[in-house]
């Protein structure tokens, strides 16, 4: 079989440099202070179960806050392509 490439001619992938940094770099910082976070917030709700309710509530803003963004956005690429093909 004919080679096309010669072994010294290719490059590495531009992913396969990507993961390879990340795998190089762990960031087990950031997992841990997420897990802190996490076990602060169970701890709280377990002292004081009203925060559950709160935080239920402060999610739900936060989603509909998103997903108004994510409506103006569509609204904005809509307009976009409707007055480029319209």
């Amino acid at each position: 079989m004919v080679e096309i490439h010669s072994k010294e001619s290719m490059t590495m992938c531009p992913m396969a440099s990507m993961c390879k940094g990340i795998a190089e770099k762990p960031s087990s910082l950031l997992l841990m202070i997420a897990g802190l976070v996490l076990v602060a917030i169970g701890i709280l709700i377990l002292l004081e179960p009203k925060i559950l309710v709160w935080l239920a509530a402060a999610v739900t803003i936060l989603l509909g806050v998103f997903l108004l963004m994510i409506a103006a956005w569509v609204r904005r690429i809509a307009e976009r392509f409707g007055g480029a093909h319209g």
